[in-house]
């Protein structure tokens, strides 16, 4: 066990992470648990079959707050919304009450700058106000880049000095339903604000693995209580960061950073869907005209699915080559995975590569190893939407 080193940020359940013999990381400028004492293997299949309570209180919660609301809950929320859209891609004035969607906030070239969640409150006293939730490592910039859009129309308030918690797997929902009972109704993408023991939470179900779950956001005054609540369930053990790597792997997501960057455009990261419909036609994004154009001619590379057909698993960095060995690309992430029992990688090759059943070649260590693409997600999402 390793305390956390006092240069990095905390969070309000760091101490709790010690005490349980977390062994403890730096990610994102944060002392972050990687692994507790089952270690990841054993976490990850734990989320799988039951349910996996995680700290991602190192993430970016904010409120973006209309400044002269009208009062009329929809022209008030496609004033807020009208703040956030020249920065991003989705469709945000058309979101419903309660509802979340998956957004880029892109460069005026049309790269990534970042992959962020977007939610509508569902409160009718709450119109006009959006909750952003951005990457760790970027959250500094993208703060300064939407309180610059925001000017005098409205302002942004930081909320990441409270707990982010994350619970998923197939019990996660009567795990939380226990606590918080109205949270049972909700569906893939939502947002509702729950009062548990008269504190107020927002409650999202969404997540990171691929399973079904939600992700809180608790006042630090009763984070730990929260956090010792949901632990005490016997269905629920603390996850950390290894698994919490190797699930969204399995699920197909990516990673800002690795999966995601200022070079990448939203086309060429299989990401297409986050750019709206309403929004492709009225063009009125960043770097609209290079995604425009890759949608319609296809980008000049392509984030794929691979299997690792022998060897060992193919890490971020090594390259990818086709079965005469002419390097075509190169691994942003990859690593075991312990629900398909071998290795699994994501990466960038050539739109003629990127077929499901291409046979290829990833270089490790120096050594070819037969690798194959295949579709994603590796392993099948498991979130709730209603019927």
């Amino acid at each position: 066990m390793s305390a956390p080193d006092q240069a990095l940020k905390t969070t309000p359940l760091t101490a709790a992470h010690v005490a349980a013999g977390a062994r403890m990381v730096e990610f994102g400028g944060y002392s972050m648990p990687v692994q507790y004492r089952d270690g990841v293997l054993k976490e990850h299949l734990w989320t799988r079959d039951h349910a996996g309570a995680f700290d991602v209180s190192h993430m970016g919660p904010s409120y973006l707050t209309l400044a002269n609301k009208t009062g009329d809950g929809e022209a008030d929320h496609a004033a807020v919304a009208a703040v956030i859209e020249p920065l991003v891609s989705a469709d945000i004035a058309g979101l419903k009450p309660g509802q979340v969607r998956y957004a880029l906030l892109l460069a005026p070239d049309g790269g990534v700058l970042d992959d962020l969640m977007i939610g509508r409150p569902f409160a009718p006293e709450a119109q006009g106000m959006l909750q952003i939730v951005v990457n760790a490592g970027t959250k500094d910039a993208d703060f300064a880049a939407i309180a610059a859009a925001a000017g005098d129309r409205a302002t942004l308030e930081r909320a990441d000095d409270n707990a982010l918690v994350a619970i998923q797997g197939p019990q996660a929902a009567e795990v939380v339903a226990a606590l918080l009972p109205d949270a049972a109704a909700m569906s893939f993408m939502t947002l509702r604000w729950i009062v548990f023991e008269g504190h107020g939470l927002a409650v999202t179900r969404s997540g990171y693995t691929g399973e079904d779950g939600y992700e809180i956001l608790v006042p630090r005054a009763i984070a730990a209580a929260f956090w010792d609540r949901l632990l005490a369930d016997d269905r629920v053990r603390p996850i950390g960061l290894g698994a919490r790597d190797s699930l969204r792997l399995e699920a197909g997501l990516p990673l800002y950073g690795h999966d995601l960057d200022a070079t990448v455009s939203p086309i060429e990261g299989n990401l297409a869907f986050a750019v709206s419909k309403r929004r492709r036609k009225a063009a009125d994004f960043p770097g609209a005209a290079r995604i425009l154009a890759e949608l319609k001619d296809g980008p000049a590379r392509l984030r794929v699915g691979l299997r690792v057909l022998e060897g060992a698993p193919a890490r971020e960095g090594a390259e990818i080559a086709d079965v005469a060995g002419a390097v075509i690309g190169v691994v942003t992430s990859g690593g075991f995975s312990p629900s398909l029992g071998g290795p699994i990688a994501m990466g960038f090759v050539p739109p003629a590569f990127a077929e499901p059943g291409t046979p290829l070649k990833v270089i490790v260590r120096g050594k070819p190893q037969a690798a194959e693409v295949v579709a994603m997600p590796f392993v099948p999402h498991r979130y709730f939407r209603q019927a």
